[in-house]
């Protein structure tokens, strides 16, 4: 069975390269496909972030693989499967990010820190709830912590 998404909007940034770094510099502008109304956008000037989940079309196209590595080929870290990390290069190209809003305007919504590439198709924008995220303390891998150090 094949599933269908067609993107709600697409971003715009400066950033053209795949870097893993410093994604916190980056501003990118999502502007909303043409038939996507601008009242999608209603509300979200009362929140600080939204969630924005998008297709990496510009990642390898996978699978076959790697359904395992080392995150980002560092041999101090472990060999982890793809479910145990962030990497764009995943067996359906989806990635999700939680962002800041810096402005909400007619037909785009201005954010800060999305590690998507100019022109990503957006499949959707969620607003971030204080009652949404985890539950309970967090627990995570060590090496996720030291592979985030610089990340935003």
């Amino acid at each position: 069975m094949d599933y269908l998404a067609r993107p709600i909007a697409f971003v715009r940034n400066e950033r053209s390269e795949m870097i893993d770094d410093d994604w916190d510099d980056v501003v990118s502008t999502i502007e909303l496909a043409s038939d996507v109304p601008g009242e999608s956008l209603r509300g979200l000037e009362e929140f600080s972030h939204v969630e924005v989940t998008f297709f990496a079309s510009q990642a390898d196209d996978v699978p076959p693989g790697p359904w395992h590595r080392r995150p980002r080929g560092n041999e101090q870290w472990p060999d982890v499967g793809i479910f145990a990390q962030r990497n764009k290069d995943r067996p359906n190209r989806l990635l999700h990010s939680t962002v800041a809003i810096e402005k909400v305007q007619e037909r785009s919504l201005v954010v800060r820190g999305l590690d998507a590439l100019d022109n990503t198709p957006v499949l959707d924008i969620k607003p971030v709830y204080s009652w949404s995220g985890p539950r309970g303390e967090l627990r995570v891998a060590k090496w996720s912590t030291e592979l985030g150090e610089f990340y935003f």
